[in-house]
């Protein structure tokens, strides 16, 4: 069936799936691979469902029957997908900027911060620093819990009046150095594999006018020590990469430092915890939310 021009350049195609929590990371890769677009993520944790999703102009055949191969490859590797339902539905380009409106609300984090989409008209309260940032096509709000436990401690461990600076490791959307940037930390460093994540980080970092250094790196080809080392240290990572790569990431944490850590299915976080306790870390805070768990590390005294 052939689609009206006109109705084409006024549309997207919103192709979003259904899936357990587990498979987001892969299905977000399967995504971007197939579509050409970095996915967002949409997590209601008082329903249990997680929902990942790309708009794009246009969805062949071959796209889809890549999608589904993809998840079927997915759940014979073991993988729990959940129930991995398709929808590839045409939305008008305002009925998507209002879908969004809907979803994504002012943020408090511990009365330090609050993160705002755009359109928001809320006031912040006195003392509260203000991080604006809008879901776009891709990234995330801090609306997910690793990202919230994430925001709270980096609020939580800023000393008013001292010099304090911070390392984040897959830095997506920006969010955690923007936040940190608003609260004092200097400097702020963020790295990230992902081109377009470091792209829409420095569009962020404009629009809430804060200094970042910002590169896209690969942190398994980082070099294991640096002179500079960081007084917190943000890694949101998969749990095995943060397993694989913890001599590159605790290369770079002060010796007083705090390691924040995020992104662990709870039945990961234990292997987690047992390799940076190895390394002499002893773990300080952790937060379970669903079937999310984070947590915080210093170096033992």
């Amino acid at each position: 069936m052939s689609v009206d021009p006109k109705r084409a350049r006024d549309s997207l195609i919103k192709v979003s799936i259904s899936i357990a929590p587990e498979a987001e990371d892969a299905l977000i890769e399967l995504l971007n691979r197939v579509l050409g677009q970095p996915a967002s993520v949409y997590s209601d944790l008082e329903k249990h469902t997680t929902r990942v999703s790309v708009f794009v102009s246009a969805v062949s055949r071959e796209d889809r029957a890549l999608i589904a191969e993809g998840l079927a490859a997915a759940a014979r590797s073991g993988l729990t997908i959940g129930p991995a339902r398709v929808s590839i539905r045409r939305i008008r380009r305002e009925n998507w900027a209002e879908s969004w409106k809907r979803h994504f609300k002012p943020l408090e984090i511990s009365g330090r911060l609050l993160v705002l989409p755009s359109w928001s008209k809320r006031k912040p309260r006195r003392g509260q620093k203000v991080v604006i940032l809008d879901p776009g096509l891709s990234f995330g709000t801090g609306h997910h819990p690793t990202t919230a436990f994430c925001l709270q401690h980096i609020a939580a461990l800023r000393t008013k009046g001292a010099h304090q600076s911070l390392l984040d490791v897959g830095c997506g959307s920006g969010i955690l150095s923007i936040a940190a940037a608003k609260l004092g930390y200097a400097p702020v460093m963020a790295i990230d594999f992902d081109p377009d994540a470091v792209r829409v980080a420095k569009e962020n970092a404009a629009i809430n006018r804060v200094r970042l250094r910002l590169s896209r790196q690969d942190l398994t080809r980082m070099p294991l020590r640096t002179r500079q080392c960081f007084d917190v240290v943000c890694a949101n990572l998969i749990y095995d990469l943060l397993i694989q790569e913890r001599e590159r990431i605790l290369g770079r944490l002060s010796k007083e430092g705090t390691l924040v850590v995020a992104g662990i299915l709870k039945k990961q976080f234990a292997r987690v915890q047992r390799a940076y306790e190895a390394a002499g870390l002893k773990l300080v805070a952790a937060r379970t939310a669903k079937e999310w768990r984070s947590g915080a590390f210093r170096r033992q005294q």
